[in-house]
């Protein structure tokens, strides 16, 4: 018989710990992660999780669940004033089920997409091959025009008269400018399509009306909750009125069974949280210290994809330089930096290995980074990415890192 008795499991316990350590030791540019509140840690670590609640609000398969129908209610409810749309579903588990979702509400197999290709800043669920969205479906990729780098609407208009996509999607995971989801939308209904944003990566922005709103364009609007948004990890699905059951009917019982009540409840703090008056002065600061973020490795002779940022993001183009992508990253990594590679337009390395460098700005922000403090950081990563750098000079790098990170810790 299984004694009903706490066991402390010693190997996670060091695990979070070292991670914890990690995390306030280092300094986090990973453009797809941030730091939640206290309030949302403790809403996704809570009883919550115990609760299985398998279909929707009021149309649950299983009893005693009229305290989880009340927080995803309120969760809707919050998320749909937030962003001002009609329909809301806050069950996906991530970004990657919350498009699986659409494409299984409004698609069959074989049925034509169009969307972003990765090597031009687009994301592996807008239709990659070794995704399940390029696997099921005639996937057709649009980039960016190869002058300027931003997105080319005479290609995306040409390929969608030409093949004719029963869907397109727009958004991007390394794009930096902003996004025309209303001459987007409009290509869309020229052709019959239905017109799906993904603003995964720039939703907090959206929602402080620092970027243009998909909502009164688009018909579908997916999004992360993690990124700029800084909530819990996880997926939502907006859409207009008429599409609201179709897109529930796809999420359960078509690709998920219970939903994630711990993360839902972190979900609906994360929209309150959203829609208060600091937030928007925390988006606002985002994209201040990337700008100047942009701007400073301009200032040491980096190419900037597109040429800046108008966003939380920019790609660092190291083609002239003696590192890939991946080469930079772990470097990076080796002195207390974390960043991820990206591919650049055109890239002629592979997407493992990349011609560059993603820095985001969202999650350093949280952590009290101003633009001083930024120059500072831009100094030290150029220092670090000389070619003749000795192991030596990199462990006097990491002190200053480390000094930095002290400076500005991590939200308890």
């Amino acid at each position: 018989m299984i004694q009903n008795s706490l066991v402390q499991d010693d190997r996670i316990t060091t695990f979070i710990n070292d991670e914890a350590a990690r995390q306030a030791t280092s300094l986090n540019f990973i453009a797809s992660e941030n730091y939640t509140s206290a309030p949302i840690r403790r809403a996704a670590g809570s009883v919550l999780t115990n609760k299985y609640a398998e279909g929707y609000p009021g149309k649950r398969y299983y009893a005693g669940c009229e305290i989880v129908d009340e927080i995803e209610t309120l969760a809707i409810q919050r998320c749909t004033a937030l962003f001002g749309a009609d329909a809301a579903n806050v069950q996906p588990h991530s970004g990657s089920s919350a498009n699986m979702g659409v494409y299984s509400a409004f698609l069959k197999p074989g049925d034509t997409i169009l969307g972003m290709s990765l090597n031009s800043g687009g994301h592996l669920t807008h239709g990659h091959p070794v995704n399940i969205s390029g696997m099921w479906y005639k996937a057709i990729h649009y980039g960016v025009h190869p002058e300027t780098e931003l997105l080319d609407f005479d290609e995306i208009e040409r390929l969608a008269h030409e093949h004719r996509p029963k869907l397109m999607i727009a958004g991007a995971s390394a794009y930096s400018r902003i996004i025309n989801f209303a001459q987007f939308s409009q290509i869309a209904r020229d052709i019959g399509a239905y017109s799906v944003a993904d603003i995964a990566h720039i939703a907090g922005l959206v929602a402080a009306g620092l970027h243009p709103s998909p909502v009164p364009f688009c018909d579908i609007i997916t999004s992360t909750t993690h990124k700029t948004l800084r909530g819990p990890r996880g997926g939502l699905i907006m859409s207009k009125e008429q599409y609201g059951e179709q897109i529930n009917r796809a999420m359960m019982p078509g690709l998920q069974g219970g939903p994630l009540m711990n993360i839902i409840a972190g979900k609906a703090i994360c929209f309150y949280e959203a829609a208060q008056p600091e937030f928007i002065t925390y988006q606002k600061q985002i994209c201040a210290t990337a700008h100047r973020m942009a701007t400073a490795f301009q200032q040491h002779g980096y190419r900037i994809v597109a040429g800046g940022t108008d966003n939380h993001l920019f790609i660092v183009d190291l083609s002239d330089t003696t590192y890939s992508g991946l080469a930079a990253e772990k470097l990076l990594a080796s002195i207390g930096i974390t960043v991820s590679r990206s591919c650049i337009p055109n890239d002629t390395k592979k997407p493992w290995i990349t011609s560059g460098i993603r820095f985001g700005t969202a999650a350093m922000t949280t952590r009290g980074m101003d633009e001083t403090t930024v120059e500072e950081i831009v100094d030290l990563i150029h220092a670090a990415l000389q070619p003749a750098i000795t192991a030596t000079a990199l462990q006097s790098l990491a002190q200053q890192v480390l000094a930095i990170a002290v400076r500005l810790p991590v939200p308890e």
